[in-house]
């Protein structure tokens, strides 16, 4: 079976997640004075995130393609495979990805800077987190634990 192909619009969203999840990492890793003195800006990336997970989750299926309509269900590890089989709802997930693995930089970004460690301590777990998300997080607790 091939995997059914995301409508333009999905794919516009894809890109548009992104693109203000990259942006807001980059700050996070590359200006972590200007995101502690101005954390309240970063509701503006994550805000946009959730906006977009809550429009293609709810709305979206406007946009789906024939035949491609999310199908399945959270009760059994079948029930999720089928469920994203659908390019929408590989997308929901992906932006959810996004969404909660930013605040959960952003919180490891001020819980460091609350506790006096610094930012080059705390870089291999950003980027942990930005790619494996748990595993940044566990990452950070350990080495808070072992700092602190």
């Amino acid at each position: 079976m091939t995997s059914p192909h995301p409508t333009p619009f999905l794919n516009l969203c894809f890109q548009l997640g992104s693109i203000i999840a990259l942006l807001a990492w980059l700050a996070v890793f590359f200006l972590p004075g200007w995101v502690l003195a101005h954390l309240e800006w970063m509701v503006i990336p994550v805000g946009l995130l959730c906006v977009l997970y809550v429009y293609t989750l709810l709305l979206g299926g406007r946009f789906d393609a024939p035949g491609t309509a999310p199908r399945g269900h959270f009760r059994s590890m079948a029930g999720v495979l089928r469920l994203f089989q659908s390019p929408r709802a590989v997308l929901v997930g992906w932006i959810h990805f996004l969404a909660f693995d930013l605040m959960v930089g952003l919180f490891i970004l001020y819980d460091a800077a609350g506790h006096g460690i610094g930012h080059l301590w705390i870089l291999p777990c950003l980027f942990l987190t930005l790619m494996f998300g748990p595993a940044g997080l566990l990452s950070y607790i350990l080495l808070r634990f072992v700092l602190t």
